[in-house]
């Protein structure tokens, strides 16, 4: 059984996006892979921005280990839309950011996606605990809970 879809209020940062003609498939939506680079440019947005990580050759550096993505609604060129950003958990070492595809204006999203991102040291690539300035960064995305 599919989750309920995930309204705005579940969200607690909004990134404004334009899709592209190349986002269409044959079906003329927007093709399953393609929402990832969407949630992937919205997570280096916020760990450029917020906790001003230096990517790519930074001393910490995020490395995805695990993604799952839930499909609501088509998204099509030319559409607008915004990938909402929260934190599900923060580990020792990893950070479980909740994302969601919004089409602008609408409340209910289009696809909601897991994206778990294990922050490594930057030269050796082997996992480290989050310094603290990125906790710090995370608890920003932290939505209260109902």
């Amino acid at each position: 059984m599919k989750a309920p879809r995930p309204s705005r209020a579940d969200y607690a940062r909004f990134v404004p996006m334009t899709t592209r003609l190349r986002d269409n498939d044959q079906y003329m939506h927007m093709n399953n892979v393609v929402y990832y680079e969407y949630f992937d440019s919205a997570v280096n947005e916020w760990l450029m921005e917020v906790p001003k990580l230096i990517l790519p050759d930074g001393p910490c550096i995020g490395i995805v280990a695990d993604t799952q993505c839930t499909f609501y609604a088509e998204v099509k060129w030319p559409q607008r839309v915004e990938v909402a950003m929260r934190m599900d958990r923060i580990g020792n070492s990893s950070l479980t950011y909740g994302l969601a595809m919004f089409a602008e204006g609408e409340e209910l999203a289009n696809a909601a996606c897991r994206y778990v991102h294990v922050y490594c040291d930057g030269k050796i690539r082997r996992p480290e605990p989050l310094p603290q300035f990125l906790i710090d960064a995370a608890n920003t995305l932290v939505v209260a809970k109902g």
